[in-house]
């Protein structure tokens, strides 16, 4: 069981993710984590990643989840690209989670975040990342959370069907 909580910046991939791991008794890893120093410095700038940025990123994320039986792992994963990617190392049957909320609910969180948490990415990448986003296709593994509606624990919940009712 390999499981990509997904979305944009600010929607809540690792407090879900975190909570969902616990949950299915699996590992968790942020992907934030798996960024580079590089990556890291130029969202820090408010400056968006390419597809080529994104590249080495999205393989780290995919070797991990390769790794890990039972894994849960926070990920952008935003265009299908991408997911096909993570599919593509990871296997067939990852499922994705994607943490869904409306911009001008996340823009005041992600501004929080990185004014009082110190978190790297500001606001201003919100924008792109809305632009790029794909939502999952009726092919794919997964379902939509739609954050803005949910308490962390609702939301977690809301994200545990979806795997279970994959898993059936």
């Amino acid at each position: 069981m390999r499981v990509v909580v997904m979305g944009v910046t600010g929607c809540g991939k690792s407090t879900v993710g975190m909570r969902l791991a616990h949950e299915l008794k699996a590992e968790f890893c942020d992907g934030d984590d798996l960024h580079s120093s590089t990556a890291v410095a130029k969202m820090a700038a408010g400056i968006p990643l390419t597809d080529e940025d994104r590249w080495p990123w999205l393989d780290a994320v995919a070797t991990w989840l390769e790794r890990h039986d039972r894994g849960v792992v926070a990920c952008s994963a935003l265009k299908r690209v991408y997911r096909d990617c993570i599919r593509d190392v990871a296997g067939d049957s990852v499922v994705f989670v994607h943490l869904a909320a409306p911009q001008s609910v996340l823009e005041p969180r992600v501004r929080r975040r990185a004014e009082y948490e110190g978190h790297f990415a500001p606001p201003g990448l919100l924008d792109s990342q809305y632009a790029v986003l794909e939502p999952l296709e009726a092919d794919e593994l997964g379902g939509k959370v739609p954050v803005h509606r949910h308490s962390p624990e609702g939301a977690t919940l809301v994200a545990r069907s979806i795997v279970d009712s994959v898993r059936r």
